[in-house]
């Protein structure tokens, strides 16, 4: 249990290094959209597809914690990020705050290892899907 933690909270410092671009976010997190196989999705500014959960029903609520936020990394928000245009912040349970995209909490897959890599999309019998602008 300790390490699976221990791997969920570096997998966040990860995807949270991946959108800062070494300067805090005041606004909406750094991020771009990419050209994937599936079409254009949401990513990192690293590239990385973000996704979302269909099991977050309900607004400003992630269900992706614990074992599940292992293999699913939020897209941790800054102390300072504040909601702006379709980008919003919601508080997760583990008391970090993530980004949600069009009320949608966003999340990493962490077998997702190259840019434009889609790999998460349609896990879980279709519940995760590439976050599309």
């Amino acid at each position: 249990m300790t390490r699976q933690i221990f791997a969920a909270g570096a997998l966040a410092a990860l995807m949270l290094a991946g959108c800062g671009g070494g300067q805090p976010m005041a606004t909406e997190p750094a991020h771009k959209v990419v050209d994937t196989s599936i079409g254009k999705v949401l990513a990192t500014n690293r590239g990385m597809t973000l996704y979302t959960f269909a099991k977050d029903t309900t607004p400003g609520l992630s269900n992706c914690t614990d074992r599940c936020a292992a293999n699913w990394p939020p897209l941790i928000a800054l102390d300072d990020a504040r909601p702006v245009g379709k980008w919003t912040v919601l508080h997760r349970a583990d008391g970090m705050m993530q980004w949600a995209y069009d009320g949608k909490p966003l999340y990493g897959w962490h077998e997702d290892k190259q840019q434009g890599d889609t790999g998460g999309d349609g896990q879980l019998d279709g519940a995760w899907k590439a976050a599309r602008p």
